[in-house]
């Protein structure tokens, strides 16, 4: 496709509008309406229960949403209660036998304006997570009516190239780990030899410590779906797949209840919103592992074949999916494209810094008292998501340090807290961002023991393929445990360091090349830990 939809802009707006007003709208005429959040999170701690009590025993006069999580992890179950007048009343940490109180509070009309989460929200910026834990994901009415799918509309008043060119503009990067630019994954696809091209939506998100994917898929699913339209469009695409982690069974339910009704009301399928533009959308579930993240081993295991990587070149852009041009996109990546197209690249690009355009989500657990999913501008400090967004350390506890950007990357101290969160490395040690994993610790965790955890996770999580990382990861970890019990020496630090390069250096996927990322960390800022266990 190389050149815009043959239908104009003003048609294409009168389309959506006409799209919105199609009974597409919340009824605003309501004195109370409930919402509870239930998302893979909440489910855990009763809220599916809480939702269904609720259901029971709301007045009619009461609707009741049932919204994804918000991003407040630490006080589910959540429900709120939202008055016409503007005010509102949040119970937090709900169990079944408060549910009388929130039916009593709803038919007495008590507003209560409580601010247990104002500065949980405080110093983030939500675009990719905006409405998340407020509207119905499984209701697309709700989506349109909150300004859901104006970016695609204007999308397709516009070419394919254009598309791509406005998203280059804003910066926008993937934000899977490896921050590379997304529209010319878009940009080198269209112009590859070849007839049909595939869009692959990456929600694997195996790695430990990550759960934002999660968030955003059973928040704002249509967001994520609207944003693989635009990206489909963009390169040229006729069919697009959403690769979903085979444990994520409620993402992949509102995943496709968001395609059934994108199909039902044209926004995908054949002749999108009237135009020329066509595309097949569909849901396919992962086959586990982390290493499954990695976008060649991702196409192996769509074609059949061992979750192992390819060699490349050729890139997935020339030959993927069954030797068909492909991109492939992190989930966060398509959700923050709509925003672009809506508002404007400018608009994206004026958040964040030079080196990093936007915001980032980030995965907040450990010794905080306020764990969760935060999204924050590029620019904010480690500092900030832990003590101001995560509230500090947990009584009785003093934060130590953090294991941030998961397997692949390694460990900061608390005095290092104050390194903005960027693309790329935040450390020269190895220590990376990654797909946004933050995990504190305490004192009382030994950093050494935390290595070894991550050593020997990658050491399992190896696909075996390429030999340093299959021999390398294995003898890292074996490494780290002799000098952990004590029976470690020089030699054997010597040959954990030269090991942890090697591997960096020679394997062929991003698990093997970041395998020896928290062992070099932890050898920079913990170096007299280890010293102390040498015999």
């Amino acid at each position: 496709m190389s050149s815009r939809a043959s239908t104009s802009h003003r048609e294409l707006a009168g389309s959506l509008a006409r799209f919105r007003n199609g009974g597409f709208s919340v009824d605003a005429n309501v004195a109370v309406r409930a919402t509870v959040q239930v998302g893979h999170c909440s489910i855990t701690v009763g809220a599916d229960a809480v939702a269904e009590r609720l259901r029971d025993e709301l007045s009619e006069s009461v609707p009741l949403t049932v919204a994804g999580c918000g991003g407040a992890c630490f006080d589910a179950p959540i429900v709120t209660l939202f008055y016409a007048s503007g005010g509102s009343q949040r119970f937090s940490r709900v169990e079944l036998r408060d549910v009388a109180r929130i039916v009593d509070a709803s038919e007495a009309g008590f507003e209560s304006g409580t601010a247990w989460t104002d500065d949980f929200f405080e110093s983030q910026h939500r675009l990719a997570l905006a409405g998340a834990g407020a509207i119905d994901p499984v209701s697309i009415d709700a989506y349109v009516s909150a300004g859901g799918y104006s970016g695609l509309a204007r999308t397709l008043g516009m070419t394919p190239d254009e598309v791509t060119q406005q998203v280059m503009a804003s910066g926008l990067r993937g934000r899977g780990g490896a921050y590379f630019p997304a529209a010319a994954k878009w940009d080198a696809a269209r112009k590859a030899a070849g007839v049909r091209r595939h869009l692959i939506v990456n929600a694997e998100e195996g790695e430990p410590g990550v759960f934002k994917d999660r968030h955003l898929m059973e928040g704002v699913p249509h967001r994520l779906l609207e944003g693989a339209i635009i990206a489909a469009y963009a390169s040229s695409a006729s069919e697009a797949t959403i690769y979903v982690n085979a444990g994520a069974h409620l993402s992949a339910d509102r995943m496709r209840c968001a395609v059934d009704q994108a199909h039902e009301h044209g926004l995908i399928g054949d002749s999108v919103l009237g135009t020329d533009f066509s595309l097949s959308v569909d849901i396919v579930r992962g086959a586990g592992g982390y290493v499954c993240g990695e976008e060649t081993a991702l196409l192996n295991t769509m074609e059949g074949h061992r979750r192992e990587p390819r060699l490349r070149p050729p890139f997935p852009t020339e030959a993927g999916l069954w030797g068909r041009p492909t991109v492939v996109n992190n989930v966060e990546t398509l959700a923050s494209v709509p925003f672009i197209l809506s508002e404007g690249p400018e608009a994206f690009a004026a958040i964040g810094t030079e080196e990093g355009a936007g915001t980032k989500i980030v995965s907040l657990s450990g010794v905080v008292k306020r764990p969760g999913v935060a999204e924050v501008p590029f620019g904010a400090t480690l500092r900030q998501v832990v003590f101001d967004i995560g509230a500090g350390p947990v009584a009785g506890c003093k934060i130590a340090f953090a294991g941030v950007g998961g397997p692949s990357s390694g460990l900061l101290p608390e005095s290092m807290f104050d390194l903005p969160i960027k693309p790329g490395m935040l450390h020269e040690s190895g220590v990376m961002l990654g797909a946004g994993g933050v995990v504190a610790f305490d004192e009382r965790a030994d950093p050494l023991e935390v290595v070894a955890e991550l050593a020997a996770y990658n050491a399992r999580e190896s696909c075996g393929k390429c030999t340093p990382c299959r021999e390398g990861a294995p003898r890292m970890a074996e490494l780290l445990d002799e000098i952990i019990v004590g029976r470690g020496t020089k030699v054997h630090l010597e040959e954990l360091e030269t090991l942890a390069n090697v591997v960096n250096a020679a394997s062929l996927c991003g698990l093997g090349q970041a395998a020896g990322n928290p062992i070099l960390s932890a050898l920079h800022f913990f170096g007299d830990e280890f010293a102390a266990m040498i015999s």
